[in-house]
């Protein structure tokens, strides 16, 4: 990518703009997948100058190393929970406070420091409005945070047209201040179909891949995939994803499943694992109730495993018409995707061709490029 930029405030030099890392110092899930792959696009890019910052002090002395070259890291000067309760009743401290003089500030996780130059925040969902009973406090904490950004007037970035709608109608932004720039598919390097076997014990599988929390839907999946497991002796289900919280209903699922022995739990793997992993599964679910856009499902089509979605939220317009789109509240109809696509070799085969021209529309390039282009109608509106 290559984007100068020269607006508003950085008329006479590189565009200084302050960006939240935090995302980083935790397993690369999707918000650190966005956060890394947008550093990764516009680390050394003329006219760019970027400063990348943490609001926690949790692993922050490991920043340096998580950035690119060329990328200035500070540490906060306070701990996240203190920052983010001053931040929701007043407009101090603000991010100027740690990084010295910047043109914008990006905050890429719900959470935008107030400045005193322009701000930009990424809203990835809206869980917390739609389904509040499957948040914890702190993802309960945003709408508060968020309300003060927009009412200091702060851009909003989404990441599917899906939430752009959403954040317009639940939260009241102006229109015009909301711009969707879509997430990018990862490569995933071509992985060992017979690693991902292995790591699962053998035989088809079905993966899920993500962190466990109640939106995740695991639960309902764990329960059609024992429909299937009873006709189908050698498949597995394999969860690949750190535990997160709410883990209390998808322990039930596993004790009420006949076929329990065959879910096998992996906790989270690395790029190398989940490379090989999807390249040897059978097909891959992500049948969540809410997602914003759906990292999963693009990557899984990238790599040309046929996908089983749920008909929810942005997958829809993520996977197009190159996945088995179901109803996530109805354990039949999961049941029904994952059959369609197990039973018939032509279906299968034709998910396969399908999902990697698909995943080919979505590009970390063109993402980097419209978050920028973003920064500068910012910078330019004063």
């Amino acid at each position: 990518m290559r984007a100068v930029v020269r607006s508003g405030g950085a008329a006479y030099g590189a565009l200084r703009a302050a960006v939240d890392v935090t995302p980083l110092l935790g397993p690369r899930t999707g918000v650190g997948r966005f956060t890394g792959e947008l550093l990764a696009q516009l680390a050394g890019e003329p006219g760019l100058d970027l400063v990348a910052y943490a609001t926690t002090w949790r692993g922050r002395d490991d920043l340096p190393g998580l950035v690119p070259a060329g990328v200035r890291t500070v540490r906060a000067p306070m701990a996240a929970r203190p920052l983010r309760a001053a931040w929701r009743r007043m407009d101090h401290p603000r991010i100027e406070r740690w990084t010295g003089p910047v043109d914008v500030v990006h905050g890429g996780n719900f959470v935008v420091p107030p400045a005193t130059c322009p701000q930009v925040v990424t809203v990835h969902d809206l869980t917390f409005r739609r389904y509040p009973e499957m948040c914890t406090a702190d993802v309960l904490a945003y709408p508060a945070l968020l309300r003060r950004a927009l009412d200091r007037g702060a851009w909003v970035h989404t990441v599917s047209r899906f939430v752009r709608d959403e954040v317009v109608e639940l939260l009241g932004a102006p229109g015009e201040r909301v711009v969707c720039v879509p997430n990018g598919v990862t490569a995933v390097a071509p992985g060992d179909a017979g690693r991902g076997g292995r790591l699962v014990g053998g035989g088809r599988y079905v993966l899920a891949v993500g962190t466990v929390e109640p939106r995740k839907n695991l639960p309902r999946l764990v329960a059609a995939f024992d429909e299937l497991a009873a006709g189908d002796p050698e498949l597995k289900l394999a969860l690949a994803g750190p535990d997160g919280w709410g883990t209390d209903e998808l322990e039930a699922a596993f004790g009420a499943a006949a076929h329990r022995d065959r879910v096998v739990r992996l906790g989270f793997v690395e790029d190398r694992a989940r490379a090989d992993l999807l390249a040897g599964a059978a097909v891959v679910a992500v049948v969540s109730v809410y997602e914003g856009f759906g990292l999963v499902a693009a990557e899984a089509m990238s790599a040309g495993t046929p996908v089983v979605a749920a008909a929810a939220g942005g997958l829809v317009e993520v996977v197009g018409d190159a996945a088995v789109l179901v109803d996530p509240t109805d354990v039949a109809d999961i049941a029904r995707g994952l059959r369609a696509v197990l039973d018939d070799d032509d279906v299968a085969a034709d998910l396969r061709r399908r999902g990697p021209e698909q995943a080919s529309r979505f590009s970390w390039e063109a993402c980097a490029s419209g978050i920028v282009e973003l920064w500068r109608r910012a910078v330019g509106s004063g």
